[in-house]
């Protein structure tokens, strides 16, 4: 019985520790071709994740999208919109490596935001020149609902596909207080088993 305890013990402070020092967040974009600016009807979409690490200064994405129609000519990350999730904003990350010439494919990078090749030049140049200041830029219009992903084909220069970022929901302390009175009920049920 002591050992189940300090398991549970042991599993409980896993998790308080882990929510109370996670150094990630996690955004999502649904991409569509209505979501474009101007919208457009192209059946076309892509869900990409992304992943801000704010101790190692990264930021991964993972972009898969279908059915364009027309053949990708590049991908970018654009920031920061004057209105929350709307309007249009200059590109502040190109997708140097994105796949061309495909309408259906999978774009996955990790992003080092404390290097300056990392932005488009225009992006670093409003940002004072320094990828500190780009970086900060950029975090502030992602978590504004200033910053958008999208995929541009010939037959839409301007963008096919498009998706604001948002940020995907963070447990609740009731939820993590729930999980530990839950555990503890296992603990006291295995203990009563037992007796």
């Amino acid at each position: 019985m002591k050992r189940i305890a300090s398991r549970m013990a042991l599993a409980l402070t896993m998790l308080a520790s882990s929510a109370a020092f996670a150094a990630t967040t996690t955004y999502r974009s649904t991409m569509s071709g209505p979501s474009e600016a101007p919208p457009n009807v192209s059946p076309g979409a892509g869900i990409a994740t992304i992943i801000i690490d704010d101790v190692a200064q990264t930021m991964s994405l993972n972009m898969p999208f279908a059915d364009l129609l027309g053949a990708a000519v590049a991908g970018h990350l654009h920031c920061c919109t004057a209105v929350p999730l709307m309007g249009t904003a200059s590109i502040a990350v190109p997708f140097t490596d994105f796949p061309t010439g495909v309408s259906s494919g999978l774009y996955t990078h990790v992003f080092n935001l404390a290097d300056a090749a990392t932005y488009s030049a225009a992006f670093l140049s409003a940002s004072g020149g320094s990828a500190a200041a780009a970086r900060d830029l950029l975090l502030s219009g992602i978590v504004g609902n200033e910053s958008y992903l999208n995929i541009h084909t010939p037959n839409f220069p301007a963008g096919e596909i498009r998706g604001f970022l948002v940020a995907l929901p963070v447990p609740e302390p009731a939820s993590w207080l729930m999980l530990g009175v839950g555990l503890a009920g296992l603990c006291v049920a295995a203990r009563l088993k037992h007796a």
